[in-house]
């Protein structure tokens, strides 16, 4: 059985970049003749470190996950995946479902029957719409990406472990969710995560998944959402959260799926 893994990209959400430079101009005083408001915004500085960012602090408990779930491939790291099959196997070893099929889906249920119920949404109906889209084809780019390049074997013996596809699906929605409905109440998110962290434990459970996919499979999951969610141009022209110049979209490179990560300075 193939359970070892070369070469693990690290471009695994940024298949293509292109960085395009742009001459920055010098800065300027701040007088009482040149007041801050006549300046370009890019000229005045925040005053906010890079890490208290939207991007960054979207980022961060994504990053932690997939960084983890790396971490322990194979027999590696703290807690291996070979050490969470063993456990569970003693536990739950002739326990099988297939709830997780139709769980992965179910925080997408959560949002439509709370927006009927009158739950106010973030955003309008086609805006959310057009974020879930977004969001489930950066995902989707990303899990096939890893899955055929990396091609670990799964505890069952069938191919293409890694991440795990469900549990992305399902953090990707639970994320949406948590997005659009925190505003209201944050048992929404609570809610949705729940049913998530269950489809991904249902993986395991079923022998189809080690615990480094479901782990990096819901940091892919959260991360796509969030960025879906900040790169966002809405039909009433609001800029993205990512900013001016930046776009994120999936791509098709070489035969193989990606995304693609455009800055260029203003």
């Amino acid at each position: 059985m193939r359970r070892t893994i070369g070469g693990l990209p690290l471009f695994f959400l940024l298949a293509s970049g292109h960085w395009g430079l742009a001459q920055v101009p010098y800065r300027v005083a701040l007088t009482d003749s040149v007041p801050a408001a006549s300046l370009p915004q890019r000229q005045v500085a925040s005053g906010k470190p890079w890490y208290q960012g939207r991007l960054a602090q979207a980022g961060m408990v994504p990053a932690a996950l997939i960084g983890y779930g790396i971490s322990t491939i194979n027999g590696r790291g703290l807690y291996s995946s070979y050490d969470a099959r063993e456990e569970i196997g003693e536990h739950l070893g002739g326990f099988r479902t297939r709830a997780d099929d139709f769980l992965q889906f179910a925080p997408y249920l959560e949002l439509g029957v709370a927006a009927l119920a009158g739950a106010r949404t973030r955003d309008d109906r086609l805006n959310t719409l057009l974020l879930i889209g977004k969001a489930e084809a950066i995902m989707l780019a990303s899990v096939y990406a890893l899955k055929y390049t990396t091609n670990i074997e799964r505890p069952n013996g069938a191919p293409h472990a890694f991440p795990s596809g469900h549990t992305a699906q399902a953090f990707v929605a639970a994320t949406l969710v948590h997005l659009e409905l925190r505003d209201q109440s944050p048992w929404y998110g609570v809610g949705a995560y729940t049913i998530a962290t269950s489809v991904a434990a249902l993986r395991m459970i079923n022998n189809k998944h080690w615990q480094s996919d479901v782990v990096t499979g819901a940091g892919i999951g959260i991360l796509s959402a969030q960025l879906a969610s900040l790169s966002h141009r809405y039909r009433w022209g609001r800029r993205p959260l990512l900013g001016a110049g930046t776009s994120l979209s999936p791509s098709f490179s070489g035969g193989a799926p990606g995304l693609s990560f455009t800055w260029r300075a203003q």
